[in-house]
């Protein structure tokens, strides 16, 4: 499927990428198990904390270390599928799935306590978007897909402001509570609107835009910091990526941009519709609060 019979276990699961979610995981386990005592104002995790930090590692695992990091070279659409569950649905399922006192011991450190400026809505919003649409700049793009150091960087970079991105939404700790639930709706509208014009850019275009995509040798040459071997042989033996490629190169294109646009809708409308929800509880609670309030005064004047 997808010619990945073509690469060996190593290229399509990466062992030291995947040992090392293991011991993420194994680490978590135990920090908020056996270990958790060692915590000042530990309390038990629940199941379905622990269920969302794990399919948030496994997840992140697999577009990153596993076989879809290898089809993300083949084909833009994977690229895409690889940066929307990257970027838009690991960092939330992370940063719940985290106790609030896990939490407070890393921000209670000197130097996290001296970066809560960074936590700005609009400065986080402004972060991840310009980093994510300068990235699909075509130039920028290619470059960045043919220079292994710049590769890693920028992808942690984008991961770390990702975070960012959602900490104004999804923040784990009371105190740390920037945006009321009203302002958290009109964030996610603000994030919405700033990452279209990428999109938009991607799906409109009639031709290719990443020689990555198209350009034999450019292929190979990216290929050969995915997969062991020498790039000439991969060229050799597939000619390039449409050897690969289910679509031309403006289809693939275009569905990596429709792609990433539906998955960044459908969960930013989820949080927008569990905001408005909680919003909406709490709105109702309050008036329930003034009603008695005003009905206990009423029959205390009596």
């Amino acid at each position: 499927m997808f010619g990945l019979e073509q690469f060996t276990f190593a290229d399509l699961w990466s062992p030291l990428i995947l040992v090392a979610a293991v011991l993420i995981i194994i680490l978590y386990l135990g920090l908020t198990g056996p270990f958790r005592s060692r915590f000042e104002r530990s309390e038990p995790v629940g199941v379905w904390k622990k269920f969302m930090f794990i399919i948030g590692i496994v997840l992140l695992y697999l577009v990153q270390g596993g076989p879809i990091n290898v089809m993300s070279h083949m084909m833009f659409t994977f690229h895409m599928v690889m940066m929307s569950v990257s970027y838009i649905i690991v960092p939330p399922l992370l940063m719940l799935g985290m106790p609030s006192w896990m939490w407070r011991y890393l921000l209670d450190r000197p130097v996290m306590r001296k970066l809560k400026w960074a936590m700005h809505p609009i400065l986080t919003a402004l972060l991840f978007n310009v980093l994510f649409s300068f990235y699909h700049v075509p130039a920028v793009h290619d470059y960045v897909m043919l220079n292994y150091g710049v590769h890693v960087i920028y992808y942690i970079a984008l991961f770390i402001t990702s975070v960012m991105m959602w900490w104004p939404i999804v923040t784990p700790v009371p105190e740390w509570v920037i945006l009321t639930d009203v302002k958290k709706m009109g964030y996610i509208f603000l994030n919405g609107m700033l990452i279209t014009p990428a999109c938009a850019l991607i799906i409109f275009a009639d031709t290719p835009l990443y020689s990555t995509y198209t350009d034999p040798d450019t292929w190979a040459q990216a290929m050969g910091y995915c997969v062991a071997g020498d790039p000439k042989a991969l060229l050799a033996a597939f000619g390039g990526p449409q050897f690969f490629n289910w679509f031309d190169g403006a289809e693939d294109q275009q569905l990596g941009g429709i792609l990433m646009k539906m998955v960044q809708e459908l969960m930013y409308g989820a949080i927008l519709a569990y905001v408005f929800s909680q919003w909406f509880r709490r709105e109702g609670k309050d008036d329930d609060d003034v009603v008695e309030s005003t009905l206990e005064g009423h029959f205390n004047q009596a």
